[in-house]
């Protein structure tokens, strides 16, 4: 077997609500209709996906004919109240505000904390990570979105860096390889690489 394990994050396609900076999280919005296809070479043993429709959509464009595991873990985070609005119309609030300052203290209303959003979203790891063990996985993708990546790249990369410091774009991957034994121990990868994404000139 093996010892290394990849388990790579690959962001969902920009939507519609994404392209006005509106905050869009457990709430829906379509893949930009204009977007190029986009094409991947790289082909992993099992994939798992947000059960967003966004996230769905674009594990069915890079990787068709795969079967899905659909995670709610790997939600972005709940922004209740806030969802589908922009900085502009929340700006003169100053619940809103306060949340900018401080957001792991803050959060919006009727939606998740900072620490509810990173505890689930770890849940959701512990799952793969220890099913994946337990069936002698080699490799996995997961299709999720940008909160998601950052928590897990801020956690998980070789390079430690906070949650905020990670620019996380869309049609974008990343490949996290571990020892076995240290995704056993819940401990860092021992490399990150960059997934390359191109436009299907064909599409």
């Amino acid at each position: 077997m093996d010892d290394r394990v990849v388990i790579a994050l690959f962001r969902h396609r920009i939507t519609e609500e994404n392209k006005r900076k509106a905050y869009l999280g457990w709430n829906d919005s379509p893949i930009c209709p204009e977007s190029k296809e986009i094409v991947i070479t790289k082909r992993y043993e099992y994939y798992f996906s947000s059960d967003l429709q966004r996230c769905i959509d674009t594990a069915n464009q890079l990787f068709s004919n795969q079967s899905l595991h659909l995670l709610k873990e790997f939600r972005e985070m709940n922004f209740g109240k806030w969802e589908g609005k922009t900085y502009d119309e929340l700006k003169g609030d100053p619940h809103y505000r306060n949340w900018l300052l401080d957001p792991v203290n803050h959060c919006p209303p009727d939606g998740e904390s900072f620490t509810q959003f990173t505890e689930r979203v770890q849940a959701g790891w512990d799952t793969i990570a220890d099913d994946g063990l337990t069936i002698g996985m080699n490799s996995c993708a997961v299709i999720t979105h940008g909160g998601v990546i950052r928590f897990l790249l801020s956690r998980f990369a070789p390079e430690h860096k906070d949650f905020w410091s990670w620019q996380i774009d869309h049609d974008h991957g990343f490949e996290l390889v571990f020892d076995r034994e240290a995704l056993r121990r819940g401990e860092r990868c021992t490399l990150l690489l960059e997934v390359p994404l191109m436009a299907n000139e064909h599409g």
